[in-house]
């Protein structure tokens, strides 16, 4: 069953989404044309990524303290609002100092930072188990038709309209789902008394213990430090979380493969096309990408009776179709390839999700899923340098076939440690 709130959160962050590809596009299309310079450019990607792994570390104390509801809205909130002076800031009638531009940008993806492991700890709240795989298969699909349409219309749009109306339009889309994001019950969560009703329960109930216990108030409330490290102490505690996080790391390491500027190199030295292919390449990966999620919504009651398996097969299937991409030299067959590939990517991203909400206790999957996004964004930064080392050296080639290669031992990671997937919720092996 799907409680009604989950269409409330699926559609508030499915137009956060939309309209943050817009922003990512009219920021470095303005730097550039502000600039001329690529590094200039590569700098708000880059403090977003930082941003967001500062915001990741930190996470943990809000959730603790505050409603998950109520950081979604608090977080969109001031989006809405930084989104807003920002759109003042690069109007004709604003400044031009990028410290300014890049303070903003830096302000933005620390809220944003909170996001997305509040999404996904919500989502295991607002739906039964047996629905969980048929709702991530859901936010899947629709996040893969967001990033094809928006990375499609964002440039036309900037094009068209101007920075100054596409970042207005931005703050709009982020007050609305803001709206929307109010409407959001948590089941888990008695009601709010009122709209200033924003501390959890169990950060309500450990505060009254506190006040209770008096003299000894330091040994009811969790230091800031243990509230921390709690979702990291999680992650190496549970054999099932521990193994789940090994083999995304593994494969983390190869994942910055299909960032744009290596797969343009690869479209140029090994396709010997133009830029127009690489377009081409991308939108038929996304194309793929939506297929594969209509697919898990459509067989998610099939995929639920072994979902571990499901996950192994996506990502042998990929890393095959990885493997057979970088070998090929034919433009026409590589758009076949990567529509194929999307179906094994998100299955096994698909799977492996709803995998880790299915181990972890409802109150401790926020700061789990928060030590998870940190671990990722970490390994995704030093990936693209490594990447990068690898593809100058040796090619873009046996870039790619090294990809596929760590998605394999991913996968051995994975079979290795079948035991704890055979077992309870949190890995330790049943009688």
């Amino acid at each position: 069953m799907i409680k009604r709130s989950f269409y409330f959160l699926w559609s508030s962050q499915t137009l956060s989404n939309m309209v943050d590809v817009f922003y990512t596009v009219a920021l470095i299309t303005f730097v550039l044309d502000r600039t001329g310079s690529v590094v200039f450019a590569t700098l708000v990607p880059f403090i977003r990524v930082i941003a967001q792994l500062l915001s990741g570390l930190l996470a943990p104390l809000m959730i603790a303290k505050y409603r998950l509801t109520f950081l979604l809205s608090f977080s969109q909130c001031g989006q809405f609002l930084l989104f807003a002076l920002m759109a003042g800031y690069v109007s004709p009638w604003g400044g031009s100092n990028l410290y300014v531009l890049y303070g903003l940008i830096l302000a933005i993806s620390f809220l944003d930072g909170w996001t997305t492991p509040t999404r996904n700890a919500l989502v295991s709240r607002l739906v039964t188990d047996q629905a969980l795989m048929k709702a991530n298969g859901m936010i899947a699909t629709t996040d893969q038709i967001v990033l094809f349409a928006g990375w499609a219309v964002s440039g036309l749009m900037v094009a068209w309209l101007g920075y100054f109306p596409v970042l207005l339009l931005v703050a709009v889309g982020y007050g609305l789902a803001m709206a929307v994001t109010t409407l959001i019950e948590d089941p888990t969560e008695p009601k709010r008394g009122s709209f200033w009703d924003v501390r959890s329960a169990s950060a309500a109930y450990v505060e009254k213990l506190a006040k209770e216990a008096g003299a000894e108030k330091t040994s009811v409330t969790p230091s800031r430090w243990d509230t921390l490290k709690e979702g990291w102490i999680a992650l190496w505690r549970s054999p099932r979380l521990r193994s789940l996080t090994l083999i995304e790391m593994t494969d983390m390491i190869g994942g910055s493969v299909w960032a744009g500027a290596f797969l343009l190199v690869f479209v140029k030295e090994i396709l010997m096309k133009d830029e127009a292919w690489w377009g081409y390449i991308n939108a038929s990966y996304f194309a793929g990408a939506v297929l594969g999620g209509l697919l898990v919504v459509a067989m998610a009651n099939r995929l639920n009776r072994n979902i571990f398996g499901a996950m192994l097969l996506g990502m042998i299937g990929y890393a095959a179709l990885t493997a057979w991409f970088a070998l090929n030299t034919s433009a026409p067959l590589t758009l076949f390839i990567v529509l194929i590939t999307g179906p094994f990517a998100e299955l096994a991203a698909v799977s492996g999700r709803t995998l880790v909400q299915r181990s972890v206790d409802k109150d401790l999957l926020p700061k789990v899923l928060s030590a998870q996004a940190t671990l990722s964004n970490t390994i995704f930064g030093l990936s693209l340098l490594f990447m990068s080392g690898i593809a100058e050296l040796f090619g873009i080639v046996n870039m790619y076939l090294l990809a596929a290669v760590l998605t394999v031992l991913a996968t051995v990671v994975g079979w290795m440690n079948r035991r704890a997937f055979r077992s309870g919720p949190d890995g330790v092996e049943q009688a």
